[in-house]
């Protein structure tokens, strides 16, 4: 128990931008998938709000979903695109992450993250390189 608690002030540590929540829903081991974990979070934008470019670990293959408002996300080549509550995109490991932000500047936006990736890996955003 006091590990999930560490793991999940930590992902609130580093997850998280300035003008993003990050609310940590799940953390498990899969057992029929030795050394890895599946985690989900939340990320809540406020009106405007946008994420720094970005990439996550290298092991991690990622699942979102829009749960509330409109993000626009690129990731790696493709150009921007406008997601919608109920849709979602993947992330393949090592993919980088050009655009994360609120569509509207009047109101929030809201989505799911799931993760798989190594058991140990702690934080889930990475700076991009420039």
């Amino acid at each position: 128990m006091k590990r999930k608690i560490a793991f999940f002030l930590a992902l609130l540590c580093t997850a998280a931008g300035a003008h993003e929540t990050v609310k940590p829903l799940f953390h498990r081991a899969l057992s029929n998938v030795p050394g890895k974990a599946l985690v989900a979070v939340e990320v809540s934008f406020a009106p405007g709000a946008e994420a720094p470019p970005h990439t996550h670990p290298k092991s991690s293959f990622i699942y979102a979903q829009v749960l509330s408002g409109e993000i626009v996300s690129a990731v790696g080549d493709a150009p921007p695109k406008v997601y919608r509550t109920g849709e979602s995109w993947y992330e393949d490991p090592g993919a980088r992450h050009q655009v994360t932000r609120n569509a509207s500047k009047e109101k929030p936006a809201t989505l799911l993250a799931v993760f798989v990736l190594d058991e140990g890996e702690r934080k889930l955003v990475l700076p991009a390189a420039k």
